[in-house]
Protein backbone atom coordinates (compact mmCIF):
# COMPACT_ATOMS: atom_id res chain seq x y z
CA UNK A 1 0.00 0.00 0.00
CA UNK A 2 1.30 3.43 -0.96
CA UNK A 3 1.93 5.87 1.86
CA UNK A 4 -0.53 8.75 2.24
CA UNK A 5 2.30 11.28 2.09
CA UNK A 6 3.03 12.25 -1.55
CA UNK A 7 6.07 10.61 -3.09
CA UNK A 8 8.48 12.66 -5.22
CA UNK A 9 10.85 10.68 -7.44
CA UNK A 10 13.93 12.56 -8.66
CA UNK A 11 15.93 10.95 -11.44
CA UNK A 12 19.51 12.22 -11.46
CA UNK A 13 21.89 13.31 -8.73
CA UNK A 14 23.51 16.12 -10.68
CA UNK A 15 23.10 19.84 -10.18
CA UNK A 16 19.38 19.91 -10.96
CA UNK A 17 18.44 16.80 -9.02
CA UNK A 18 20.31 17.81 -5.88
CA UNK A 19 18.88 21.34 -6.00
CA UNK A 20 15.37 19.88 -6.16
CA UNK A 21 16.03 17.49 -3.26
CA UNK A 22 17.39 20.31 -1.10
CA UNK A 23 14.36 22.50 -1.90
CA UNK A 24 12.09 19.68 -0.70
CA UNK A 25 13.94 19.12 2.58
CA UNK A 26 11.14 20.57 4.73
CA UNK A 27 8.24 19.59 2.49
CA UNK A 28 5.66 17.07 3.67
CA UNK A 29 6.69 14.55 1.02
CA UNK A 30 8.81 11.44 0.73
CA UNK A 31 11.64 11.92 -1.77
CA UNK A 32 13.33 9.09 -3.65
CA UNK A 33 16.43 10.18 -5.57
CA UNK A 34 17.66 7.64 -8.14
CA UNK A 35 21.04 7.76 -9.84
CA UNK A 36 23.15 5.17 -11.61
CA UNK A 37 26.23 6.28 -9.65
CA UNK A 38 26.58 6.89 -5.94
CA UNK A 39 28.19 10.31 -6.37
CA UNK A 40 27.48 13.83 -7.46
CA UNK A 41 30.03 15.06 -9.97
CA UNK A 42 31.25 18.64 -10.33
CA UNK A 43 31.51 18.29 -14.07
CA UNK A 44 33.07 21.71 -14.86
CA UNK A 45 36.35 20.51 -13.35
CA UNK A 46 36.51 17.12 -15.08
CA UNK A 47 39.23 18.39 -17.41
CA UNK A 48 41.44 19.02 -14.37
CA UNK A 49 41.23 15.34 -13.47
CA UNK A 50 42.03 14.44 -17.07
CA UNK A 51 45.13 16.68 -16.98
CA UNK A 52 46.29 15.50 -13.53
CA UNK A 53 45.59 18.72 -11.61
CA UNK A 54 42.98 17.17 -9.32
CA UNK A 55 42.07 13.67 -8.20
CA UNK A 56 38.63 12.13 -8.83
CA UNK A 57 37.79 12.38 -5.13
CA UNK A 58 38.26 16.15 -5.21
CA UNK A 59 35.37 16.77 -7.62
CA UNK A 60 33.08 13.86 -6.76
CA UNK A 61 30.98 13.62 -3.58
CA UNK A 62 28.81 10.72 -2.34
CA UNK A 63 25.18 11.73 -2.84
CA UNK A 64 24.30 10.34 0.58
CA UNK A 65 26.94 12.57 2.12
CA UNK A 66 25.39 15.66 0.54
CA UNK A 67 21.73 15.08 1.35
CA UNK A 68 22.06 12.46 4.08
CA UNK A 69 20.58 14.90 6.60
CA UNK A 70 17.38 15.28 4.63
CA UNK A 71 15.09 13.12 6.81
CA UNK A 72 12.55 12.71 4.02
CA UNK A 73 14.99 11.62 1.28
CA UNK A 74 15.99 8.09 0.26
CA UNK A 75 18.80 7.50 -2.25
CA UNK A 76 18.58 4.55 -4.63
CA UNK A 77 21.45 3.30 -6.79
CA UNK A 78 19.88 2.28 -10.07
CA UNK A 79 19.52 3.00 -13.77
CA UNK A 80 16.17 4.39 -14.91
CA UNK A 81 15.12 2.79 -18.21
CA UNK A 82 11.69 4.29 -18.77
CA UNK A 83 8.63 6.12 -17.48
CA UNK A 84 4.95 5.23 -17.61
CA UNK A 85 3.33 8.62 -17.19
CA UNK A 86 -0.20 7.17 -17.19
CA UNK A 87 0.50 4.73 -14.35
CA UNK A 88 2.84 7.26 -12.72
CA UNK A 89 5.83 5.01 -12.30
CA UNK A 90 9.43 4.71 -13.43
CA UNK A 91 11.27 1.52 -14.36
CA UNK A 92 14.60 1.05 -12.62
CA UNK A 93 17.33 -1.55 -13.13
CA UNK A 94 20.17 -2.27 -10.75
CA UNK A 95 22.96 -4.82 -10.57
CA UNK A 96 20.72 -7.70 -9.49
CA UNK A 97 17.24 -6.58 -10.56
CA UNK A 98 15.67 -5.50 -13.85
CA UNK A 99 12.69 -3.19 -14.39
CA UNK A 100 11.74 -2.58 -10.80
CA UNK A 101 8.68 -0.33 -10.68
CA UNK A 102 8.87 2.80 -8.54
CA UNK A 103 5.62 4.75 -8.28
CA UNK A 104 5.44 8.51 -7.89
CA UNK A 105 3.02 11.34 -7.24
CA UNK A 106 5.51 13.87 -8.60
CA UNK A 107 8.42 13.19 -10.93
CA UNK A 108 11.48 15.36 -11.57
CA UNK A 109 13.72 14.30 -14.44
CA UNK A 110 17.22 15.77 -14.19
CA UNK A 111 18.95 13.28 -16.42
CA UNK A 112 21.61 15.43 -18.09
CA UNK A 113 23.44 14.71 -21.32
CA UNK A 114 25.93 12.35 -22.88
CA UNK A 115 28.40 12.62 -25.77
CA UNK A 116 27.15 13.36 -29.26
CA UNK A 117 29.27 12.41 -32.26
CA UNK A 118 26.80 14.00 -34.69
CA UNK A 119 25.86 10.72 -36.31
CA UNK A 120 29.39 9.32 -36.34
CA UNK A 121 29.24 6.98 -33.36
CA UNK A 122 32.14 5.03 -34.86
CA UNK A 123 34.38 7.89 -33.66
CA UNK A 124 33.71 6.97 -30.03
CA UNK A 125 36.24 4.14 -29.84
CA UNK A 126 39.04 6.42 -31.05
CA UNK A 127 38.02 9.75 -29.48
CA UNK A 128 36.67 9.40 -25.94
CA UNK A 129 34.50 12.15 -24.51
CA UNK A 130 34.60 13.77 -21.09
CA UNK A 131 31.39 13.40 -19.10
CA UNK A 132 32.21 11.16 -16.13
CA UNK A 133 35.00 10.40 -13.67
CA UNK A 134 35.68 7.19 -15.57
CA UNK A 135 36.09 9.24 -18.77
CA UNK A 136 38.49 11.64 -17.04
CA UNK A 137 40.66 8.86 -15.61
CA UNK A 138 40.72 7.05 -18.97
CA UNK A 139 41.85 10.23 -20.76
CA UNK A 140 44.46 10.89 -18.07
CA UNK A 141 45.75 7.36 -18.61
CA UNK A 142 45.99 7.92 -22.38
CA UNK A 143 47.83 11.22 -22.04
CA UNK A 144 50.36 9.96 -19.52
CA UNK A 145 50.77 6.65 -21.31
CA UNK A 146 51.60 8.50 -24.53
CA UNK A 147 54.69 10.00 -22.89
CA UNK A 148 55.71 6.70 -21.33
CA UNK A 149 55.36 4.96 -24.68
CA UNK A 150 57.36 7.68 -26.44
CA UNK A 151 60.12 7.45 -23.84
CA UNK A 152 60.38 3.70 -24.43
CA UNK A 153 60.18 4.00 -28.23
CA UNK A 154 63.57 3.53 -29.90
CA UNK A 155 62.49 5.04 -33.22
CA UNK A 156 62.50 8.87 -32.98
CA UNK A 157 60.28 9.07 -36.09
CA UNK A 158 57.39 7.68 -34.05
CA UNK A 159 57.70 10.22 -31.25
CA UNK A 160 55.84 12.93 -33.15
CA UNK A 161 52.66 10.89 -33.61
CA UNK A 162 52.74 9.71 -30.01
CA UNK A 163 53.11 13.25 -28.71
CA UNK A 164 50.45 14.85 -30.91
CA UNK A 165 47.20 15.49 -29.05
CA UNK A 166 44.06 16.44 -30.97
CA UNK A 167 40.98 17.93 -29.32
CA UNK A 168 37.78 18.08 -31.37
CA UNK A 169 35.52 20.92 -30.23
CA UNK A 170 36.48 24.47 -29.22
CA UNK A 171 33.75 25.21 -26.70
CA UNK A 172 34.58 25.78 -23.01
CA UNK A 173 35.55 22.15 -22.42
CA UNK A 174 37.89 22.03 -25.42
CA UNK A 175 39.51 25.38 -24.66
CA UNK A 176 40.00 24.59 -20.98
CA UNK A 177 41.32 21.12 -21.76
CA UNK A 178 43.74 22.42 -24.39
CA UNK A 179 45.09 25.10 -22.07
CA UNK A 180 45.54 22.71 -19.15
CA UNK A 181 47.20 20.11 -21.36
CA UNK A 182 49.61 22.71 -22.73
CA UNK A 183 50.67 23.71 -19.22
CA UNK A 184 51.09 20.03 -18.26
CA UNK A 185 53.38 19.13 -21.15
CA UNK A 186 55.37 22.36 -21.34
CA UNK A 187 55.96 22.91 -17.65
CA UNK A 188 55.13 20.01 -15.31
CA UNK A 189 56.62 17.24 -17.48
CA UNK A 190 59.36 19.34 -19.07
CA UNK A 191 62.37 18.00 -17.13
CA UNK A 192 61.23 14.47 -16.34
CA UNK A 193 61.98 12.61 -19.57
CA UNK A 194 65.28 11.85 -21.27
CA UNK A 195 64.51 10.50 -24.75
CA UNK A 196 61.68 12.89 -25.56
CA UNK A 197 61.03 16.56 -24.99
CA UNK A 198 57.46 16.96 -23.66
CA UNK A 199 57.50 20.67 -24.48
CA UNK A 200 57.82 19.77 -28.17
CA UNK A 201 54.39 18.06 -28.11
CA UNK A 202 51.74 19.25 -30.54
CA UNK A 203 48.33 20.18 -29.15
CA UNK A 204 45.76 20.84 -31.86
CA UNK A 205 42.29 22.27 -31.17
CA UNK A 206 39.77 21.71 -33.99
CA UNK A 207 36.30 23.10 -34.61
CA UNK A 208 34.10 23.71 -37.63
CA UNK A 209 32.91 27.01 -36.11
CA UNK A 210 34.57 30.26 -37.17
CA UNK A 211 35.79 31.01 -33.64
CA UNK A 212 36.37 29.41 -30.25
CA UNK A 213 33.98 29.90 -27.32
CA UNK A 214 31.06 30.73 -29.56
CA UNK A 215 28.78 31.79 -26.69
CA UNK A 216 31.25 34.50 -25.62
CA UNK A 217 31.81 37.88 -27.26
CA UNK A 218 34.21 38.11 -30.19
CA UNK A 219 36.58 40.13 -28.04
CA UNK A 220 36.85 37.38 -25.42
CA UNK A 221 37.03 34.71 -28.11
CA UNK A 222 40.03 36.46 -29.65
CA UNK A 223 41.65 36.84 -26.22
CA UNK A 224 41.25 33.10 -25.63
CA UNK A 225 42.81 32.26 -29.02
CA UNK A 226 45.80 34.52 -28.37
CA UNK A 227 46.33 32.90 -24.99
CA UNK A 228 46.09 29.40 -26.45
CA UNK A 229 48.58 30.25 -29.18
CA UNK A 230 50.93 31.71 -26.59
CA UNK A 231 50.76 28.36 -24.79
CA UNK A 232 51.68 26.61 -28.03
CA UNK A 233 48.24 25.28 -28.96
CA UNK A 234 47.44 25.11 -32.68
CA UNK A 235 43.90 26.39 -33.24
CA UNK A 236 42.27 25.26 -36.50
CA UNK A 237 38.78 26.51 -37.23
CA UNK A 238 36.25 26.40 -40.04
CA UNK A 239 36.58 22.72 -40.97
CA UNK A 240 34.63 19.70 -39.78
CA UNK A 241 36.28 16.41 -38.92
CA UNK A 242 35.80 13.93 -41.75
CA UNK A 243 37.24 10.85 -40.08
CA UNK A 244 38.75 9.64 -36.83
CA UNK A 245 40.60 6.34 -36.56
CA UNK A 246 43.43 4.72 -34.69
CA UNK A 247 46.01 6.73 -36.61
CA UNK A 248 44.54 10.20 -36.09
CA UNK A 249 42.00 12.46 -37.79
CA UNK A 250 41.22 13.77 -41.25
CA UNK A 251 40.05 17.39 -41.25
CA UNK A 252 39.60 19.52 -44.34
CA UNK A 253 41.11 16.74 -46.42
CA UNK A 254 44.31 16.74 -44.35
CA UNK A 255 45.38 13.84 -42.17
CA UNK A 256 46.75 14.72 -38.76
CA UNK A 257 48.58 11.73 -37.30
CA UNK A 258 47.88 11.25 -33.60
CA UNK A 259 47.49 8.44 -31.12
CA UNK A 260 45.50 10.58 -28.68
CA UNK A 261 42.28 12.19 -29.91
CA UNK A 262 39.82 13.63 -27.38
CA UNK A 263 36.21 14.53 -28.17
CA UNK A 264 35.19 17.85 -26.61
CA UNK A 265 32.44 18.78 -29.08
CA UNK A 266 28.69 18.13 -28.92
CA UNK A 267 26.36 16.63 -26.36
CA UNK A 268 23.10 14.73 -26.65
CA UNK A 269 20.25 14.85 -24.09
CA UNK A 270 18.96 11.83 -22.24
CA UNK A 271 16.14 9.76 -23.76
CA UNK A 272 13.63 11.42 -21.41
CA UNK A 273 11.64 12.70 -24.38
CA UNK A 274 11.25 9.14 -25.65
CA UNK A 275 10.34 7.88 -22.20
CA UNK A 276 7.57 10.46 -21.90
CA UNK A 277 6.56 10.48 -25.59
CA UNK A 278 6.12 14.25 -25.53
CA UNK A 279 7.21 17.19 -27.67
CA UNK A 280 10.95 17.75 -27.94
CA UNK A 281 13.15 20.28 -29.70
CA UNK A 282 15.44 19.40 -32.61
CA UNK A 283 18.15 18.23 -30.21
CA UNK A 284 15.77 15.89 -28.40
CA UNK A 285 15.29 17.96 -25.25
CA UNK A 286 11.82 17.95 -23.68
CA UNK A 287 9.80 21.10 -24.32
CA UNK A 288 8.53 22.26 -20.94
CA UNK A 289 5.94 24.74 -19.71
CA UNK A 290 6.86 28.02 -17.96
CA UNK A 291 6.77 26.16 -14.62
CA UNK A 292 9.18 23.51 -16.10
CA UNK A 293 6.42 20.89 -16.09
CA UNK A 294 5.40 18.73 -19.03
CA UNK A 295 2.32 19.82 -21.01
CA UNK A 296 -0.70 17.85 -19.90
CA UNK A 297 1.16 16.37 -16.93
CA UNK A 298 1.62 18.98 -14.21
CA UNK A 299 3.05 16.31 -11.91
CA UNK A 300 6.10 15.76 -14.16
CA UNK A 301 8.98 18.25 -14.23
CA UNK A 302 12.04 18.23 -16.47
CA UNK A 303 15.05 20.38 -15.57
CA UNK A 304 18.57 21.15 -16.73
CA UNK A 305 20.14 19.89 -19.94
CA UNK A 306 17.20 17.56 -20.60
CA UNK A 307 14.73 20.46 -20.75
CA UNK A 308 14.07 22.99 -23.49
CA UNK A 309 12.63 26.34 -22.42
CA UNK A 310 12.77 29.70 -24.17
CA UNK A 311 13.30 32.95 -22.34
CA UNK A 312 13.07 36.31 -24.10
CA UNK A 313 12.89 34.46 -27.41
CA UNK A 314 16.06 32.44 -26.87
CA UNK A 315 16.53 28.89 -25.55
CA UNK A 316 18.18 28.65 -22.16
CA UNK A 317 21.78 27.35 -22.31
CA UNK A 318 22.83 23.93 -21.09
CA UNK A 319 24.88 25.12 -18.12
CA UNK A 320 24.96 24.16 -14.47
CA UNK A 321 23.32 27.37 -13.27
CA UNK A 322 20.20 26.69 -15.35
CA UNK A 323 19.94 23.19 -13.90
CA UNK A 324 20.40 24.43 -10.34
CA UNK A 325 17.81 27.18 -10.65
CA UNK A 326 15.29 24.96 -12.44
CA UNK A 327 15.75 22.13 -9.94
CA UNK A 328 15.26 24.50 -7.02
CA UNK A 329 12.21 25.99 -8.73
CA UNK A 330 10.61 22.58 -9.39
CA UNK A 331 11.12 21.70 -5.73
CA UNK A 332 9.41 24.94 -4.65
CA UNK A 333 6.46 24.30 -6.99
CA UNK A 334 5.90 20.87 -5.45
CA UNK A 335 6.40 22.22 -1.92
CA UNK A 336 3.77 24.92 -2.43
CA UNK A 337 1.36 22.60 -4.21
CA UNK A 338 1.47 20.01 -1.41
CA UNK A 339 1.09 22.75 1.22
CA UNK A 340 -1.94 24.19 -0.59
CA UNK A 341 -0.19 27.48 -1.30
CA UNK A 342 -0.39 29.63 -4.39
CA UNK A 343 1.90 28.58 -7.24
CA UNK A 344 5.04 30.69 -7.73
CA UNK A 345 5.57 32.97 -10.70
CA UNK A 346 6.76 31.26 -13.93
CA UNK A 347 10.39 30.24 -13.92
CA UNK A 348 12.89 32.86 -14.97
CA UNK A 349 16.59 32.20 -15.27
CA UNK A 350 18.99 34.68 -13.74
CA UNK A 351 22.14 34.66 -15.82
CA UNK A 352 25.21 35.08 -13.62
CA UNK A 353 27.54 35.04 -16.61
CA UNK A 354 29.95 32.67 -18.36
CA UNK A 355 33.55 31.87 -17.59
CA UNK A 356 36.31 29.77 -19.10
CA UNK A 357 39.87 29.33 -17.89
CA UNK A 358 42.69 29.24 -20.45
CA UNK A 359 45.86 27.87 -18.91
CA UNK A 360 47.57 29.07 -15.76
CA UNK A 361 46.34 32.34 -14.26
CA UNK A 362 44.19 33.39 -17.24
CA UNK A 363 40.44 33.24 -17.80
CA UNK A 364 37.70 35.00 -19.74
CA UNK A 365 34.56 36.27 -18.02
CA UNK A 366 31.33 37.56 -19.49
CA UNK A 367 28.48 38.75 -17.29
CA UNK A 368 25.94 41.20 -18.65
CA UNK A 369 27.89 44.11 -20.08
CA UNK A 370 31.04 43.10 -18.21
CA UNK A 371 33.83 41.67 -20.39
CA UNK A 372 37.04 40.65 -18.68
CA UNK A 373 40.08 38.53 -19.44
CA UNK A 374 43.31 37.84 -17.61
CA UNK A 375 44.35 37.19 -14.02
CA UNK A 376 41.44 38.95 -12.31
CA UNK A 377 38.99 36.92 -14.38
CA UNK A 378 40.89 33.80 -13.35
CA UNK A 379 40.56 34.72 -9.66
CA UNK A 380 36.81 35.22 -10.17
CA UNK A 381 36.59 31.88 -11.98
CA UNK A 382 38.41 30.13 -9.12
CA UNK A 383 36.18 31.72 -6.47
CA UNK A 384 32.96 30.78 -8.25
CA UNK A 385 34.02 27.19 -8.85
CA UNK A 386 35.13 26.73 -5.26
CA UNK A 387 31.79 28.08 -4.08
CA UNK A 388 29.81 25.49 -6.04
CA UNK A 389 31.73 22.42 -4.96
CA UNK A 390 29.32 20.20 -3.04
CA UNK A 391 31.14 19.94 0.29
CA UNK A 392 33.32 22.19 2.44
CA UNK A 393 36.06 19.59 2.63
CA UNK A 394 36.36 19.62 -1.15
CA UNK A 395 36.58 23.40 -1.24
CA UNK A 396 39.52 23.33 1.15
CA UNK A 397 41.22 20.45 -0.66
CA UNK A 398 40.84 21.96 -4.13
CA UNK A 399 41.91 25.43 -2.96
CA UNK A 400 45.09 24.04 -1.39
CA UNK A 401 45.85 21.96 -4.48
CA UNK A 402 45.34 24.93 -6.80
CA UNK A 403 47.65 27.13 -4.75
CA UNK A 404 50.28 24.39 -4.59
CA UNK A 405 50.06 23.70 -8.32
CA UNK A 406 50.22 27.42 -9.14
CA UNK A 407 53.33 27.95 -7.03
CA UNK A 408 55.24 24.72 -7.75
CA UNK A 409 53.76 23.26 -10.94
CA UNK A 410 53.25 19.93 -9.14
CA UNK A 411 49.96 18.20 -9.86
CA UNK A 412 47.51 16.29 -7.72
CA UNK A 413 47.60 12.93 -9.46
CA UNK A 414 49.73 11.68 -12.35
CA UNK A 415 48.98 8.02 -11.87
CA UNK A 416 48.18 5.63 -14.69
CA UNK A 417 45.44 3.52 -13.13
CA UNK A 418 44.11 0.54 -15.08
CA UNK A 419 40.94 -0.93 -13.63
CA UNK A 420 41.56 -4.55 -14.50
CA UNK A 421 38.23 -5.80 -13.19
CA UNK A 422 36.40 -3.71 -15.78
CA UNK A 423 38.85 -4.40 -18.61
CA UNK A 424 38.52 -8.15 -18.17
CA UNK A 425 34.73 -8.14 -17.97
CA UNK A 426 32.79 -9.76 -20.77
CA UNK A 427 31.34 -7.18 -23.20
CA UNK A 428 27.81 -8.32 -22.41
CA UNK A 429 28.25 -7.46 -18.73
CA UNK A 430 28.38 -3.77 -19.55
CA UNK A 431 24.72 -3.99 -20.63
CA UNK A 432 24.86 -0.65 -22.40
CA UNK A 433 23.03 0.74 -25.38
CA UNK A 434 22.57 4.03 -27.13
CA UNK A 435 19.54 4.63 -24.92
CA UNK A 436 21.50 4.39 -21.67
CA UNK A 437 23.17 7.51 -20.40
CA UNK A 438 24.63 8.69 -17.15
CA UNK A 439 21.93 10.44 -15.18
CA UNK A 440 24.51 12.34 -13.16
CA UNK A 441 24.92 15.63 -14.80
Amino acid sequence: MRESIPRVVIVGGGFGGLAAAKALKKARVNVILIDRTNHHLFQPLLYQVATSVLTPGQIGSPIRGIIGRNPNTTVILGDVRGVDKDKRCVFVSSVDRENVTVEYDFLILATGVTHSYFGHNEFAQFAPGLKSLADAVAIRNRILHAFEQAEAEEDPEKHRDLLTFVLVGAGPTGVEMAGALAVLVRHTLKSEFRRVRPESSRIILLDMAPRVLGTFSEQLSEAAVKRLEKLGVEVRLGHSVDQIDGDGVIVGGERISSKTVIWTAGVSPSPAGKWLNVNTDRAGRVRVEPDVSVAGHPEIFVVGDTASLDQDGKPLPGVAQVAIQQGRYAGHVIYRRVAGLQAPEPFRYFDKGNMAVVGKGFAVLQSGKVRMSGFLAWLAWAGVHLQFLAQSSLRVSVFVQWVWTYLTGQRGSRLIVNHYAYERAEPASANTSSEQISISK
